[in-house]
């Protein structure tokens, strides 16, 4: 798939540094419970780290008791672009930026009781947080 927003894997290293371009650019998993996201409960919004592309809602953010910040829908449809992934011995739903093609995380249909059952399970390294002003 083509992407609006491309670049070397060396420049995507240089803009995101080792641990970003690990999660985002090589489809690594942070470890549970350490992101900075997780315990995040302020109003704004959710953007790929590598982009900036809207991707999440803090209405739509839940406290899934999983170690990552997980949400029940994405702002809009095509923000998020969904890939069978079969990596790990699993079949997995990867979750990546529709506009740069970075890895997320995964989405989940067990989303305990959420509007639409689903948890998408994001890595805080993949997220920048915008609250809301005022």
């Amino acid at each position: 798939m083509t992407y609006e927003v491309q670049r070397s894997p060396e420049e995507w290293r240089r803009i995101l540094g080792p641990d970003a371009f690990r999660v985002l650019r090589e489809a690594a998993t942070e470890p549970a419970w350490t992101g900075e996201l997780l315990e995040e409960q302020r109003e704004g919004r959710y953007r790929c780290a590598a982009c900036g592309n809207e991707l999440f809602r803090a209405g739509t953010k839940f406290d899934s008791h999983c170690g990552w910040p997980s949400f029940y829908q994405a702002v809009r449809p095509d923000a998020v672009e969904l890939r069978e992934d079969r990596s790990h011995f699993m079949l997995r739903t990867e979750v990546l930026c529709a506009k740069c093609g970075s890895h997320l995380g995964h989405v989940f249909p067990d989303g305990y009781g959420t509007p639409t059952g689903d948890r998408y399970c994001m890595n805080s390294l993949s997220l920048e947080f915008e609250p809301d002003q005022g």
